[in-house]
């Protein structure tokens, strides 16, 4: 590869085709582009590991594959492994007024079959033929790129094939650390909780946390992260709430130390002396817990043009698990009433400052809201950023592909999003749907059970389930699922349905649970991203 500077001109170079392109490959229907998704998952791979099925998540982009719709649009999608035949197949299945053929022939897969503790993107960099492949397969001028997170080897890939990535400069990734976050809410003047500079030793993080405490002494939990976790697995507790009072800098050094070697993790494969052997490589932080007795875990999401506007795209209460509530395992679209508008807010807020600083494409921003009750007896919803993701989420895929379904609007005056049909549209989102009793299933057990019980998306009355991650079903019992409908309520019902249509499939028939006997939400969640 060529030097860095001269990689970062021509990286630059190649984004700045985006800004007159940019109308073409935001409008469905109306595009004429090539399009290369690498769902390459370029965050540190110990991280990673700590996620069941991480390798199957490459299948989270195939939403993508609703592109094809326009009938002017080629994909090439790039996988560790082989993707099943019918999983692509009920993918193209949805897309409305186009034969099923004519998708297909405008779609090219290309498995590298290796399944190594790799990036993706470190994969295809390693074989210049396929490289050569993918090349000779894209129209020049009319392709582009796109991935999960942009790093330096997404931005190689390219340079090296001279099409332009629709993703943040990698230069910029900082910004959507939690050292970064920070950085960027405090400059917003957005409501953040109290916190410590990124730390890259032990040492420095104890001299941090014993800071933090001495600044709010009444304060319960401090929550450790790693300043590169991934979807809360890198987070863990430091509990305070049975210590009494201690008044000296010297007598809270001691506790600290005392229980920083204990920290409850909310990864349950996580261990102390992995956990500080990572901080030297990903760095640290240390920040108050937000206590709470109605808490909830909302997300606003956005992108940035390559023109530089900023455009809200949706609101989510977050669904999270682990031992205290910090790992994503699912979503509901739109957050609450309550405080979305709030969000919006706050999430263009932090888009202008990422714009000006050169940031493109798709953004997060997660918040904790905690419901206070006030002397007058009003409520008051306290509202604090906690984190900015640049990089596609776990809420992107369920949103993607409502839009790319119904091809409908996201309306910022009242935070809903109105299908074909002029109907606000609901979801309820998951990646982690697990249950010991559905491993086994292969993807086309599952395709039997859809089709037996009409479990299938309608895109005439744009109501039903959309299916994901089905790669995961045979090895972990896990699956993801979008259930959308017309109310929050139905959501919730069909969601529940297929839960209880799973179950009753994949147990035996003398256990086989009646709708009466099975648990109602949150059933079937298992930690994950």
């Amino acid at each position: 590869m060529k030097d860095l500077a001269a990689v970062e001109q021509a990286f630059k170079r190649l984004q700045a085709q985006l800004c007159d392109r940019w109308q073409e490959i935001e409008t469905l229907d109306t595009g004429h582009s090539d399009i290369l998704v690498i769902p390459s998952f370029s965050v540190d791979q110990q991280e990673l590991q700590k996620i069941d099925g991480f390798l199957h998540y490459e299948e989270r982009l195939l939403f993508s594959l609703i592109r094809l719709r326009d009938p002017k649009t080629r994909l090439i999608y790039v996988t560790s492994q082989p993707l099943p035949p019918i999983v692509i197949d009920y993918y193209l299945q949805l897309l409305p007024g186009i034969p099923f053929s004519h998708a297909r022939d405008r779609l090219l897969l290309l498995p590298i079959y290796d399944q190594s503790l790799k990036p993706l993107s470190q994969k295809i960099l390693e074989r210049p033929r396929l490289m050569e492949r993918i090349r000779h397969s894209m129209r020049p001028g009319c392709s582009y790129m796109i991935c999960f997170n942009s790093t330096d080897l997404e931005r190689e890939i390219s340079v090296k094939l001279n099409i332009p990535l629709l993703a943040a400069d990698p230069t910029l990734l900082h910004l959507g650390t939690k050292s970064g976050s920070r950085q960027v809410f405090a400059e917003c003047g957005i409501p953040h909780p109290d916190g410590s500079l990124l730390v890259w030793d032990t040492e420095a993080l104890i001299e941090a946390a014993v800071a933090l405490w001495q600044r709010q002494p009444q304060l319960q939990r401090m929550v450790v992260k790693l300043n590169e976790g991934f979807s809360g697995e890198g987070n863990a507790l430091l509990d305070l709430r049975d210590v009494g009072d201690i008044d000296t800098p010297e007598k809270r050094r001691t506790v600290i130390c005392d229980r920083i070697p204990h920290l409850t993790f909310e990864s349950p494969t996580e261990t102390w002396s992995h956990f500080c052997d990572r901080i030297p490589k990903l760095g640290a932080i240390v920040e108050a817990f937000i206590e709470g007795e109605y808490k909830t875990s909302p997300s606003v999401q956005g992108q940035i043009t390559p023109n530089g506007e900023v455009e809200i795209l949706s609101t989510h209460d977050q669904i999270l698990g682990g031992p205290n509530q910090q790992i994503y395992l699912g979503c509901r679209f739109p957050a609450s009433e309550e405080y979305r508008l709030r969000l919006q807010q706050l999430g263009l807020k932090v888009g202008e400052n990422l714009a000006k600083k050169g940031v493109l494409e798709r953004y997060g921003v997660d918040f904790v809201v905690a419901k206070r009750i006030l002397a007058d007896g009003s409520t008051h919803w306290d509202v604090q950023a906690i984190e900015i993701n640049l990089r596609k989420g776990g809420t992107t895929h369920p949103f993607m592909t409502l839009k790319l379904l119904t091809n409908g609007l996201y309306d910022m005056h009242s935070g809903l999003f109105f299908g074909q049909q002029g109907l606000p549209k609901y979801y309820m989102a998951s990646d982690n749907l697990c249950e010991s009793s559905y491993q086994g299933l292969l993807p086309d057990d599952l395709m039997d059970i859809i089709a037996r019980h009409h479990l299938h998306f309608d895109t005439g009355s744009e109501m039903g389930t959309v299916f994901h991650l089905m790669g995961c079903l045979s090895e972990f019992g896990k699956v993801g699922l979008t259930s959308i409908a017309n109310s929050p309520e139905q959501a919730d019902t069909i969601y529940n349905q297929v839960i209880e249509i799973l179950n009753q499939e994949t147990q035996p028939p003398t256990m086989a649970q009646t709708p009466e006997a099975l648990p109602t939400l949150p059933i079937g969640w298992s930690i994950g991203s």
